[in-house]
């Protein structure tokens, strides 16, 4: 386990970020649809409205949690029968009765947290962490501090006065350090995490160049659904962590191919009532290949969306409904004519196209893929072809695989031919 987890602190990593604007389990799904499209993980916190009026610590603060509401939990909610019959009634539901209750997603910790910790909680399943916005904090630990400026502090300095001309935050007291603003938060997710982990690359090696499947960070517990079967199936038991079901399609040999996914992620910023339809009434396979190739543009039904500056206005805030025929480019994919066969990579192009690496791929590799795409994980397939589906890497793996001690390494020569064979469907 790299030092510089045990040297920073959360506070550290709160420096820029903007005050938590609460979103309360009264408003509604349409005003959900808005403020997921602003936020990190296609995800929101929601919260319980203050009940009294005062100060109010941590504890209370965490007992108002509620839970995480997801793009595929609206889409999911969307997708019902009496929600596609009454649109604006649909929009104007109350999220209290979409969002999944579990208070255990986001916990309130104080900026002088160590990083190792707050790791070790978001491993476990913590999604979110609020760390009170404090007055003096100025983003630099003062341990972590004296280990980068005392070659300097020796040189240049003697002991009796190397402390005066250390930056101002470092020579404040605790109980200074610790003021916090009275009822100001900031939110760290996830993302926020991984970012400051792949700008300390250097510390952590040799980790960043070893393979995930060396680090055993590859997870074969996940999530999927054939492309013949209904694509409302994905929302029987909604994932949570990655929020992800892969579309896969079975070879003769009895492998798993991946063509696609139904996703948060890729959920995020779509067109909701387009992709609430096409999930009750498509294959999983047409929602995520293209439905013009499969199905008659006469059979395609007319529905209300946004419509007033394009697809996605809906999720930026706006604009009136009309109907307009449905298309699979409404929810962000593309189709091809030259193709009509599922197994066909051409097929899908664009955001339709799942994320994936290889079985070899290096931890660095993985981790800059999701933060360059924004997801929440990222698809593993064989090395040898590029859609045998072995399994998934999502943020809690790559958080496991970062602290894990070079000992627990699966040996480096290993088959990764005998790894995929593990993992089966």
């Amino acid at each position: 386990m790299a030092s510089v987890f045990v040297y920073h602190v959360v506070g550290d990593l709160t420096v820029g970020k903007p005050e938590l604007a609460e979103f309360h389990e009264s408003e509604t799904v349409e005003s959900a649809i808005r403020a997921i499209g602003e936020s990190p993980e296609g995800s929101i916190p929601i919260w319980k409205k203050r009940s009294h009026v005062g100060i109010e610590n941590s504890d209370m603060r965490q007992q108002r949690f509620v839970g995480i509401l997801s793009s595929f939990d609206i889409v999911a909610f969307l997708a019902k029968s009496q929600c596609l019959e009454d649109q604006d009634k649909a929009l104007k539901t109350p999220v209290s009765e979409v969002v999944v209750p579990n208070n255990s997603l986001l916990r309130v910790v104080d900026p002088a947290t160590r990083l190792i910790d707050a790791l070790d909680m978001m491993k476990h399943g913590v999604k979110r962490l609020l760390v009170p916005k404090s007055v003096a904090w100025k983003g630099m630990s003062k341990r972590f501090s004296v280990i980068y400026y005392g070659k300097w502090l020796k040189n240049n300095e003697s002991p009796s006065n190397s402390s005066n001309n250390l930056p101002a935050n470092m020579n404040r007291s605790p109980s200074t350090s610790g003021t916090s603003i009275r009822d100001k938060y900031c939110c760290l997710s996830r993302e926020d995490v991984l970012r400051f982990i792949i700008g300390c690359l250097g510390a952590l090696a040799p980790l960043p160049l070893t393979s995930i499947a060396a680090l055993g960070a590859i997870n074969s517990n996940y999530n999927y659904i054939e492309s013949s079967t209904p694509a409302i199936e994905a929302t029987q038991k909604l994932p949570q962590d990655p929020s992800a079901v892969a579309v896969i399609e079975n070879a003769p040999d009895g492998q798993c191919k991946i063509i696609g996914e139904i996703s948060a992620c890729k959920l995020w910023k779509c067109d909701y009532l387009a992709a609430a339809w096409a999930l009750a009434n498509l294959s999983a396979g047409q929602f995520v290949m293209g439905v013009e190739d499969n199905v008659t543009s006469r059979s395609l039904p007319e529905f209300c969306v946004n419509s007033s500056t394009g697809e996605n206005d809906l999720a930026n805030g706006g604009g009136s409904r009309k109907p307009r025929k449905f298309s699979s480019r409404s929810i962000g994919f593309f189709s091809n004519s030259a193709s009509h066969s599922f197994g066909s990579r051409s097929m899908y192009r664009g955001r339709s196209a799942p994320l994936t690496c290889k079985i070899t791929s290096s931890l660095a590799a993985v981790m800059a893929q999701m933060l360059s795409h924004r997801a929440t994980h990222v698809w593993v397939t064989e090395d040898e072809s590029d859609d045998v589906l072995v399994g998934v890497v999502g943020y809690a793996d790559i958080l496991a695989a970062v602290t894990k001690a070079p000992t627990t390494f699966i040996p480096a020569n290993r088959s990764t031919e005998g790894f995929g064979n593990e993992i089966q469907c």
